[in-house]
């Protein structure tokens, strides 16, 4: 079905030269990826992907330097090294990729191009939360050093429901009955679908054990194919916000029509292959687990709860009683889990009714207002903690472990969040209403790694 409310032509995902790594050239192609640059954050994991391979991709989307001009200088002439050597190579022809992923009892398949960027007021692409000025600076300087989109962001979008055409479906999610039922698709889903079924460009477990195929899409009737469906779709920005934002402020400082006007993107139908939505976690590193305890008082319901951190981590799920049954749906009202030096976990939930109508802004609607992170951000960092809004007092991690282990190595409060359906994710972006930021991490995200785009190339 086609998307509503659409101002113009819906998206437009071109084929380009990919810069891939040549297998002959590294350890292997597992040892050269990463996760996105955001998930990396620890300094132990990013050194155990430099010393996985020389050649790993997390040189250029985190390089080192003693400052920042002089870590994109590296990354710049980094890249350029590489492709002289041979270790970079473009494929021979322009291509849409068909990428899969697969492991943990799911299948999810999209295609990677580079996307037409429509300005906001188009509402072709959908962001759902806000974004911070200096990860869209530093973002911007690595690009342009690179003169490359080095890794692609993950959009999703809803196409025909599986099964809608009549093709059947498979195990996997893919919707077509092998051979026959991939032929009788239709768009982009048919291609997809006809695509697995050849031999892959390349296939590669990655160390979570996650793996990964990946088929170039040349021929120009599938791409006619592909365009003629996606150009009547809507996607939303699963992951990568700043990253579309440094796309579109590059995209500013270049004339049109260029290069510029197009990044890097994995579209995903959410039809056949829903995403899964994780929360993302935060590290008040500042904040003593004391203090923020007492700020509380009389504010919420606070409640220690006994560890492990799975353990504690259910007793968060759980707070008020199961959600829907049969859903991983959280329950209701606002709840949090905080962890610290201390080595103990307090439940926090049940928050004063007259603090929150005084606090939470209320010229949005109440699906935000209802938001943890609007809670959270609104009325536990901003009023009753006064923790500044800034990367040097507010850490994001996609790792709960990862949060409560830096909170007490250091000091500080970590501060575990549950995860909010994609339902509400896709309403409020449809309304035009962002989300703070850093609210879902929506996955499996794509490795970074496996194709790159070099920006003037294609």
């Amino acid at each position: 079905m086609s998307t509503p409310g659409l101002t113009r032509e819906g998206l437009r995902l071109l084929p380009f030269r990919g810069l891939r790594y040549a297998p002959e050239r590294v350890g292997s192609i597992a040892a050269v990826t990463s996760p996105p640059y955001d998930v990396v954050v620890r300094p132990d994991g990013q050194r155990h992907l430099e010393t996985a391979d020389p050649h790993n991709i997390v040189r250029l989307i985190l390089p080192q330097g003693d400052d920042p001009a002089g870590r994109h200088r590296r990354a710049g002439a980094t890249l350029r090294r590489w492709r002289s050597e041979g270790v970079l190579r473009a494929d021979p022809e322009p291509a849409l990729y068909v990428y899969e992923q697969s492991g943990d009892g799911l299948v999810q398949r999209g295609l990677i191009g580079a996307l037409r960027l429509s300005p906001p007021e188009e509402r072709i692409v959908l962001p759902h939360e806000d974004v911070m000025p200096e990860i869209v600076a530093d973002r911007a300087a690595v690009m342009r050093a690179t003169a490359a989109n080095l890794e692609p962001l993950l959009l999703s979008y809803r196409g025909e429901p599986a099964g809608a055409e009549g093709g059947g479906s498979d195990p996997a999610g893919g919707g077509g009955d092998g051979a026959e039922g991939a032929t009788a698709l239709p768009g982009a889903a048919g291609v997809i679908e006809r695509a697995v079924l050849r031999a892959p460009l390349l296939a590669t477990t990655t160390e979570d054990g996650q793996n990964h195929r990946l088929w170039a899409v040349t021929d120009p009737a599938e791409l006619a194919q592909i365009d003629a469906d996606l150009g009547r779709r809507q996607a939303l920005i699963a992951d990568g916000h700043h990253r579309w934002a440094t796309y579109l402020r590059l995209r500013a400082e270049h004339p049109s029509p260029g290069p510029w006007d197009y990044g890097l993107v994995l579209l995903v139908d959410t039809a056949r292959h829903p995403l899964r939505v994780r929360a993302i976690h935060r590290l008040l590193p500042h904040l003593r687990p004391h203090d923020a305890l007492d700020a509380l008082q009389g504010a919420f319901r606070v409640r220690r709860v006994d560890g492990p951190l799975p353990h504690a981590l259910k007793a968060l799920a759980g707070v008020d009683g199961p959600g829907r049954p049969g859903t991983a749906e959280p329950a209701p009202g606002n709840a949090f889990l905080l962890a610290g030096a201390d080595g103990g976990f307090h439940l926090v939930d049940r928050p004063d009714t007259d603090l929150l109508s005084r606090t939470v802004p209320g010229d949005r609607p109440r699906s935000w207002r209802t938001l943890d992170a609007t809670v959270l951000h609104s009325v536990l960092l901003g009023r009753l903690w006064r923790v500044p809004d800034d990367p040097g007092h507010i850490r994001y991690l996609h790792d709960a472990t990862a949060a409560v282990d830096q909170a007490r190595r250091h000091g500080g409060t970590a501060v575990l969040m549950r995860p909010v359906r994609e339902e509400i994710v896709r309403e409020l972006a449809q309304q035009g209403v962002t989300m703070p930021r850093k609210s879902t991490s929506f996955g499996p995200k794509p490795a970074t790694g496996l194709v790159l785009r070099s920006v003037g190339q294609d």
